[in-house]
C-alpha cells in the first residue's frame, strides 16, 4: 500500500492534513477509486470537505484524490486509511463487513452503515428484506443445488433468471436460464468454497421497461427524492438514463417514490439510495437490485438536477441538510460513452465534439479504452426529452 505521505503536511487542496477535530474541515474517505469517487470530487470542493481516496490501483480514475493504493479487502490497509479520515464511504458495495463493523467498533463514522450496506452485497439478504418490508419483487427462492433450481424453472414457465448472491454487477453473475445444467459451474464454485452457499432464482419478469428511483437519507433520517427515470439497457449494461420517466402515470411516480421511501426508511440507509425496478405490462412495479452508493442512473443530476447525487451522498454521509432535487429542466438525457476511441482517452476527442455539440457536457473518467468499458458520459438538458436524447447519443457516438 502506498504511505499516507500528506497526513501531517500539506493535503491534496492545500490544507494541513489533519482530521476534523483539529480543523474544523470534515474529511471524508472514499474507499473505492472509480468514476463515483471521481465525481464527487468537485461538490467536496464546494462544500468545504476534505476528500480522500482509497484506490485499487495506480492510475484509477479517481487518482487525483488518492491519498493511499491499497487491498479493500485487508483489514489493515482499510484501517490504516479510516484513521486519516472523519467519515468512511465508498464508491462500490465490496468491502467486507466484518471489516467495517470493526471501524465503527473503533468509533469511526461508516455511511452507509454495514448493517443497511449488507443489503447491495448480497442479493439473497436484500430479497429477504424487501420482503419483509413488503416491498414487490418478482418471485424469488435461494437454491442450493440443481433439482432445486430445475423445480423454480419447471414451476415458472420454464425459464428463469439466477443470480450469484455476491459480486455481480453490468449484467456480470447474472443469467437466463431454461436448464440447471445452465449453473452447473456456480454450484460447483459454491461447492469448492468450503462455506456453501446460495444462488437467488427468480422468475423471469415480463417489463416494459426498467426505472431507478434514487433516494438520499442523512443519519437525522431527514430524505430527499429525485424524479423516477427510465433506463435502458444493453447488454446488461447501463446505456441511457432519461429524466424523468418519460409517459410516467401518476400512479407510477407515486408508487416509485413510494418504494424508494420505504427501503431507504426500512434499511436505514445513509448516502445514496438507488432502487432499480421494472415496470410490467400488467402495471406494476417491482424492486429488480440496489445499490447504496451514487449510481449510474443518476449522473444525468450533476447539470439535470439542483442538487445532483454526488454533493448529496456527500451532504448525507456528513449528517449536512439535504439539497433541492427538482429538474433544472423540463428533461436530461444522460448516456454513456461505452468502449471509447481507439487511438486514446476520450479528450483525444473532445475538440470535435465540444464544437458539434455545445450544448452537450461530456464527462471523461480518464480510463483507457476497452470495449464496452464505462468511459464517460454525456449529458443534455431541455425542453424536449426525443431532442436531447438525439444530441446526447450523436456526441457520445463521437467517441465511438
Amino acid at each position: 500500500m502506498r504511505g499516507y505521505g500528506r497526513i501531517g503536511g500539506m493535503g491534496q487542496h492545500g490544507d494541513t492534513g489533519h482530521t476534523g477535530e483539529h480543523t474544523g474541515i470534515i474529511r471524508v474517505g472514499v474507499i473505492g477509486g472509480g468514476q463515483l469517487a471521481r465525481m464527487m470530487v468537485p461538490p467536496a470542493i464546494h462544500l468545504g470537505l476534505r476528500i480522500s481516496v482509497l484506490a485499487e490501483s495506480d492510475g484509477m480514475s479517481a487518482e487525483r484524490a488518492a491519498d493511499a493504493v491499497g487491498d479493500y479487502r485487508d483489514p489493515e490497509t482499510v484501517y490504516a486509511f479510516a484513521d486519516t479520515v472523519d467519515v468512511v464511504t465508498f464508491d462500490h458495495e465490496h468491502v467486507p463487513g466484518e471489516i467495517l463493523r470493526e471501524l465503527e467498533r473503533r468509533g469511526k463514522a461508516v455511511h452507509p452503515r454495514p448493517d443497511a450496506l449488507q443489503y447491495a452485497q448480497d442479493k439473497i439478504l436484500m430479497r429477504e428484506k424487501l420482503t419483509e418490508l413488503g416491498v414487490p419483487v418478482p418471485d424469488w427462492a435461494a437454491v442450493a443445488n440443481e433439482q432445486q433450481l430445475q423445480d423454480f424453472i419447471d414451476a415458472h414457465g420454464g425459464r428463469a433468471v439466477v443470480k450469484t448472491a455476491r459480486g455481480g454487477y453490468d449484467g456480470k453473475g447474472v443469467r437466463v436460464v431454461s436448464r440447471a445444467d445452465e449453473a452447473r459451474d456456480w454450484f460447483t464454485a459454491l461447492a469448492e468454497d468450503g462455506r456453501g452457499g446460495f444462488l437467488l432464482v427468480e422468475e423471469l419478469v415480463a417489463f416494459t421497461r426498467e426505472l431507478a428511483q434514487l433516494v438520499a437519507r442523512r443519519p437525522s433520517g431527514e430524505m430527499r427524492a429525485w424524479p423516477v427515470v427510465e433506463t435502458i439497457q444493453r447488454d446488461g449494461v447501463c446505456a441511457e438514463v432519461i429524466a424523468p420517466a418519460p409517459g410516467q402515470s401518476a400512479a407510477t411516480l407515486a408508487e416509485a417514490e413510494r418504494i424508494g421511501r420505504v427501503v431507504a426508511e426500512g434499511t436505514a440507509v445513509t448516502g445514496v439510495l438507488a432502487v432499480e425496478m421494472f415496470e410490467t405490462e400488467d402495471g406494476r412495479v417491482l424492486v429488480n437490485e440496489l445499490a447504496m452508493r451514487p449510481h449510474n442512473s443518476g449522473h444525468f443530476s450533476i447539470e439535470g438536477s439542483v442538487t445532483s447525487q454526488f454533493e448529496q451522498h456527500l451532504r448525507a454521509v456528513t449528517d449536512m441538510p439535504l439539497g433541492d432535487t427538482a429538474m433544472t429542466a423540463p428533461a436530461a438525457v444522460m448516456v454513456n460513452v461505452l468502449g471509447g476511441p481507439a487511438e486514446g482517452p476520450m479528450p483525444v476527442r473532445y475538440a470535435a465534439v465540444l464544437a458539434a455539440h455545445p450544448g452537450a457536457k461530456v464527462h471523461s473518467y480518464d480510463k483507457p479504452p476497452r470495449p464496452g468499458r464505462k468511459v464517460g458520459h454525456v449529458t443534455v438538458t431541455g425542453a424536449d426529452p426525443a431532442e436531447g436524447r438525439a444530441e446526447a447519443r450523436a456526441a457520445a457516438a463521437m467517441f465511438d
